[in-house]
């Protein structure tokens, strides 16, 4: 029998850099903000010609959201673990493993990334799912485009990692790229569900036997609160991806942003809509805006809020939500 490949999307997150598009209730991989299409949904349509089956992990706040976004495109056939409070990527991916056979290839992909160039993005697929074949931990790299500070590298000698980095200044990002052994920390997977439990059972036992007993006590698709809260909320890259022996990274050419900001998200924009470059950017309303004497402007509007920044503030947006989510949690609903 063939092996079989399930894609993964991992649905949890609330895009806090992105606020106030961004909310609890419609996170940013719901916005249909991509000619009529949410990031989610991209992720489902770009995958579902190489892999057999689709498999969401994600939280009940996003459950129905998910269920909308797959019939909007035709998608009825797909399995589901519904978590109750969040534990990270860890247990996510881990839940997914438990409700596979071992040898099943998981191909693990964030809901909320935009990728463009599917020849490059069929080709890395094909690679990873060969390394994976023979036993390998899998993590996609981004042959990076500029010195960003928002994502994590990763340093490689053909399909080696020699190492994770975390977001670095940008000093430190410039002498990455002028290295060219850089990649950009891309978060997909791809690995046999049973090397990946072996591995998450050797690094972190804790986050495998809580995990296992969770995912065994669950009713229907939905985990319960009491076994959840016992799981150590860890990533899968500090849990095993920086730690097994068994990891191989594949360098990739496609078009890859987390759009994690509005920066990333005018990048985008920019790229992707014809016209002259904007000189600012206005978000979430119809109005008409007009700037006198300052560029590098984002405007976004919602019924509730109204947030101005330049642009290169776009990484100071999540202080903003954290600020609110003390003082007016309301808003971030």
């Amino acid at each position: 029998m063939e092996q079989q490949i399930v894609q993964v999307i991992l649905t949890g997150g609330v895009g806090s850099r992105l606020w106030p598009l961004s909310r609890k209730s419609r996170p940013k991989q719901y916005i249909p903000l991509f000619g009529n299409k949410t990031l989610f949904q991209l992720c489902a349509i770009r995958n579902q010609p190489l892999v057999d089956r689709l498999l969401i992990v994600g939280n009940q706040s996003n459950r129905n959201l998910s269920e909308e976004n797959l019939n909007g495109i035709g998608i009825k056939e797909y399995n589901e673990i519904v978590e109750v409070t969040p534990r990270n990527t860890a247990a996510a991916i881990a839940f997914a493993a438990f409700a596979v056979s071992e040898d099943t290839i998981l191909l693990v992909t964030p809901s909320d990334q935009v990728i463009t160039g599917e020849p490059f993005y069929e080709k890395a697929i094909h690679e990873a799912v060969s390394l994976a074949h023979d036993g390998n931990l899998v993590t996609f790299g981004i042959v990076p485009q500029r010195p960003e500070t928002g994502y994590g590298y990763i340093e490689f000698e053909g399909n080696s990692v020699i190492g994770f980095r975390e977001k670095p200044n940008k000093e430190k990002a410039e002498q990455y790229l002028s290295t060219g052994r850089y990649l950009w920390n891309s978060g997909m997977f791809c690995f046999k569900a049973g090397v990946f439990l072996s591995e998450l059972e050797k690094y972190e036992p804790e986050i495998f036997n809580f995990s296992k007993n969770a995912f065994e006590n669950r009713v229907g698709d939905v985990l319960n609160l009491e076994d959840s809260n016992l799981i150590p909320s860890k990533s899968v890259d500090y849990a095993v991806m920086e730690r097994s022996n068994k990891i191989k990274v594949v360098s990739s050419e496609f078009g890859w942003s987390d759009l994690g900001s509005f920066d990333s998200l005018w990048e985008y924009l920019d790229n992707h809509e014809e016209g002259p470059s904007r000189q600012n950017l206005v978000l979430g309303t119809d109005k008409h805006v007009e700037f006198l004497g300052v560029d590098n402007i984002v405007l976004v509007e919602t019924d509730d809020a109204i947030l101005i920044l330049p642009r290169n503030m776009s990484q100071e947006v999540k202080d903003v939500y954290e600020r609110l989510e003390k003082e007016k949690p309301e808003l971030l609903q």
